[in-house]
């Protein structure tokens, strides 16, 4: 494996802790109703889906869900608990998908469910999850939720043809890039946010603010989560180096390190990832020519442009322990990158 780049520093970095605390109570409630949901009499569903869904994971998305309604000052019922557990369900059953089309072999540091129950018994289980995803959409018997959440769905699944169109692209540009993080990324966190403020029903300015917060923290999350590929920080949290590298993807930190190249260096990117003729140090020498050209530093930058877009949406929103919350997570979704 190649050399790294090892963006750590001293400084303390931000955390999940106050947010979690705030709705501790109803992620338990949540993950009560994922396990409930994802039960089926045919044993190997609950076996694969629990496999990636028991193992871990921040719950970042459902948890946006419950903040949201709780910034709201949603206090009437439970509609919130069954919908980030929706939102999880989504969330869960792309992964699955992901992982059998990019053939990955890890999920946060342990064997993918591709790896472990085969590509077929993956793509079905996802599909499952899908299903009881649109179940716990019609219980809720809002047709704004439904809306919100079935386009998110269908997003998704267009941002992810997309990076498959442009993967092994190396004239991809960054707009381009940016409409697939948007889709494959972005919509689900934006949508996340939204249904808290609908089953609070509060105006539609308030909806659209919460949005736009969830569509611009997904892009920075993805932009720093494109880093973090050719980052020590990627082998600490359990996960592979390179692998966007290894599979030909186009990420931010690669378009900027091949615009800024001389025409020997591109050559490299198109042998690497055009072709994937990769040998040893190949990858090693990219980060090396990511370092080069501040591809690296500048994509972290544009993570913070968006981040300080987010901000700004939570601005019609009172100060409080949510709102403090929510400006939290920018940071420490920016700052993963350290």
């Amino acid at each position: 494996m190649g050399v790294v780049v090892n963006l750590d520093g001293d400084r303390k970095k931000p955390s999940l802790d106050a947010l979690t605390a705030l709705v501790r109570d109803d992620l338990k409630a949540v993950n009560e109703q994922i396990i409930l949901r994802m039960d089926s009499p045919v044993h190997l569903i609950p076996q694969l889906a629990s496999h990636l869904i028991v193992a871990g994971g921040k719950r970042l998305r459902p948890m946006l869900t419950l903040a949201s309604a709780k910034m709201c000052g949603y206090e009437d019922g439970r509609r919130h608990v069954a919908l980030a557990a929706c939102v999880e369900f989504i969330h869960t059953a792309t992964l699955l998908h992901d992982d059998v089309v990019d053939e990955s072999d890890l999920r946060r540091g342990l064997a993918s469910a591709n790896a472990v129950f085969g590509n077929k018994a993956s793509v079905l289980v996802g599909d499952f999850l899908f299903s009881r995803s649109f179940e716990l959409m019609v219980e809720d018997g809002s047709l704004e939720v439904l809306a919100i959440l079935s386009h998110a769905s269908s997003v998704i699944a267009e941002g992810e043809v997309l990076q498959l169109i442009t993967t092994n692209d190396t004239e991809t540009s960054e707009t381009a890039y940016l409409n697939v993080i948007k889709a494959k990324t972005a919509q689900l966190f934006a949508a996340a946010c939204r249904i808290g403020a609908v089953v609070a029903d509060r105006p539609k300015v308030e909806e659209e603010a919460l949005e736009n917060y969830g569509m611009n923290l997904g892009i920075a999350f993805q932009l720093i989560d494109d880093v973090l590929d050719f980052s020590a920080e990627q082998a600490k949290l359990g996960k592979t180096v390179g692998d966007d590298f290894r599979d030909g993807k186009i990420t931010l930190p690669v378009i900027l390190a091949f615009r800024r190249s001389d025409d020997e260096e591109r050559q490299f990117w198109r042998r690497t990832l055009e072709d994937l003729e990769q040998s040893d140090g190949d990858l090693q020498h990219g980060i090396e020519l990511m370092i080069k050209h501040n591809a690296l530093h500048d994509t972290i930058e544009r993570a913070r442009h968006y981040g300080a877009i987010a901000r700004d949406s939570l601005g019609i929103f009172d100060d409080g322990p949510v709102k403090r919350s929510f400006d939290d997570l920018i940071d420490f979704c920016i700052d993963r990158a350290y």
